[in-house]
């Protein structure tokens, strides 16, 4: 099954998706890795998408869309989960004629809501190390020792996009370009809107019934 899970900067969709994969062995697409790794190595398109990342802001599409182009064309038939693209309308159409490019479909949309305010409590108390990307919150899961990760014991920091100023221009531009994805997927009978809120594994079980019933 290939899927797509999407919700607000926040919502789970990256502890979710890796469940996934753990337990299904699905592909994981996450757009944000690919920005990540595209940054790290100082590519064209890494240089270009940072400039917005860092401001809070979406990626242009023409840049999105060329990452995830390439990174479907490494998708076997173990079946994919698309996390964090498409965040537009627009991304969604051009997703349609990707997945035909490589003779696939996308077979569910599950979104995850989750109310505002805890979007701002998880994502302002992340910290995510600098040597080997581990996440950690300084609520929910926090470090033993402040600021060094637990794996590696490397540099644990809050990320720019994660500071609150920026989290707060994230989610107004989530709200403004991302939300209409809804009545999009919902006309094309693949959405299915799903509690985000909760223990992990409790949000995980919501999804495990959606896909039962595939």
């Amino acid at each position: 099954m290939n899927i797509a899970l999407f919700g607000a900067p926040g919502a789970g969709k990256g502890t979710q998706s890796a469940a996934l994969v753990d337990r299904k062995g699905m592909k994981h697409i996450s757009t944000g890795d690919l920005f990540r790794y595209a940054i790290k190595n100082e590519t064209p398109l890494g240089l270009e998408a940072k400039k917005y990342i860092d401001a809070g802001n979406l990626v242009p599409d023409a840049v999105t869309i060329g990452l995830v182009r390439e990174e479907l064309k490494c998708v076997g038939d173990t079946g994919f989960i698309l996390d964090g693209f498409p965040r537009t309308v627009p991304q969604a159409e051009a997703l349609e004629g990707l997945l035909q490019e490589n003779g696939k479909t996308l077979d569910q949309v599950l979104f995850l809501e989750v109310p505002k305010g805890q979007l701002m409590s998880r994502l302002t108390g992340r910290r995510v190390c600098k040597s080997c990307g581990a996440v950690n919150h300084i609520d929910a899961k926090p470090t033993k020792i402040e600021g060094v990760c637990d794996i590696c014991g490397g540099e644990s920091v809050q990320r720019i996009d994660d500071q609150e100023e920026t989290i707060a221009n994230r989610l107004d531009v989530y709200e403004n370009s991302t939300a209409p994805l809804k009545s999009f997927y919902k006309e094309a009978g693949k959405l299915v809107e799903l509690d985000g809120t909760g223990p992990t594994d409790e949000v995980f079980e919501r999804i495990q019934e959606v896909l039962d019933r595939n």
